[in-house]
């Protein structure tokens, strides 16, 4: 009895093994497969996530024209327009306002820090910005919604609060 409770832990110490062993293929060879379907696709770069879509905003026979990104919460902002509402200044360095209408941030990847010319949502707070100038010290809790294309100065001239119109842009 003895001979065979010796010989049946060697039987499944060697079926434990072989089925351990049973392996083909490296780590190498699995984080380079790229026929397996549950890899994902690398994170595109954000310059590769702009969209056509692009809004201009009308304030004191100024313009403002900003292509947006392509990701749900600047779908969400689109889906909004067209709005009139007033900006204002917050601390020398940009312009914002409160939405009536929070943008949903879900599935969105927010820890984006700013720079000058984002439009760009604040989710904590529900409000989008216009950076105006650098922002070293800006917190990494922004989506950035889009990117000035022209007209900037007109942002960075302009003092105070003031109405602003804002339409989608067709081509």
């Amino acid at each position: 009895m003895k001979n065979f409770l010796c010989l049946s832990s060697i039987l499944v110490t060697s079926l434990g093994l072989a089925a351990c062993s049973n392996n083909n293929s490296s780590a190498a060879d699995r984080d380079h497969n790229t026929s397996n379907p549950l890899n994902q696709a690398p994170e595109q770069p954000k310059e590769d996530r702009i969209s056509d879509t692009r809004i201009k905003l009308t304030f004191n026979d100024k313009e403002v024209l900003i292509r947006m990104y392509d990701n749900p919460a600047s779908m969400a902002f689109l889906a909004q327009l067209p709005l009139t509402i007033a900006f204002e200044d917050y601390i020398g360095k940009e312009k914002i306002i409160i939405l009536q209408k929070r943008l949903s941030a879900d599935d969105v990847q927010a820890g984006d820090l700013s720079k000058k010319g984002d439009f760009a949502y604040y989710a904590p707070w529900g409000n989008v910005a216009i950076f105006y100038k650098g922002f070293e010290d800006a917190t990494n809790d922004l989506i950035i919604l889009g990117q000035i294309e022209s007209g900037k100065e007109n942002v960075e001239n302009i003092h105070g609060d003031f109405t602003v119109t804002i339409k989608k842009v067709t081509k």
